[in-house]
């Protein structure tokens, strides 16, 4: 599960007033994945499914703007069921025990019109240190349907073994199976529930 606080602006432009407003992550429409170095030679990917999140984006004041999402680890799908069912059990995420991962937000940096550091902390398991997500807001418009929409991409690296998602096995070749860095990447689309939510 995650959480952020996001300080938010269109492409181009410090402030956009129009994205104000409480946002619903749309689960269909977005993307929570991950890759990982394999047996020192390739990278597996993967992704969870069911997660939920709410935005509350001020446009004209960036840096009031919060966002919490959720994720229930054993939704993680890497392909291969013998390996998803490891990676939910005690040696990693030990989903019947924790069931969530989360990140709470607490600041942003701007890099730039469209780019920020999102600044926050990562919770897996019993263990909760800093993190920080690079992220990128994609814009923001009405879909077919009406719903006013806005998006973002993000990506950050952590050390598994700081969540305390240690296992491992040593490869006759040399080196280890997995790979301690893991590669997060989000793509988030969320539907305007409230747009009076931020005054």
């Amino acid at each position: 599960m995650l959480i952020h606080r996001a300080k938010v602006a269109s492409p181009g432009s410090g402030s956009h007033p129009e994205v104000t407003g409480a946002y619903t992550i749309d689960p269909v429409h977005s993307t929570i994945g991950f890759s990982v170095r394999h047996a020192m030679i390739s990278n597996v990917r993967g992704r969870f499914h069911r997660f939920e999140g709410l935005l509350i984006l001020d446009g004209a004041d960036p840096s009031r703007s919060e966002a919490y999402v959720s994720v229930q680890t054993d939704s993680l799908d890497t392909g291969v069921a013998d390996r998803d069912a490891h990676l939910a059990g005690p040696d990693f995420f030990d989903s019947a025990t924790y069931p969530l991962m989360t990140f709470r937000s607490t600041g942003i940096t701007a890099l730039g019109d469209d780019e920020f550091r999102l600044l926050g902390s990562l919770r897996v398991k019993d263990v909760e240190l800093p993190l920080n997500i690079d992220i990128t807001f994609g814009g923001a418009g009405d879909d077919a349907l009406g719903n006013h929409r806005v998006g973002f991409e993000g990506a950050a690296t952590l050390r598994r073994s700081d969540w305390g998602l240690a296992w491992n096995t040593p490869l006759d070749t040399g080196g280890v199976l997995i790979s301690d860095k893991v590669t997060l990447a989000l793509d988030i689309s969320a539907v305007r529930a409230d747009q009076d939510a931020v005054s």
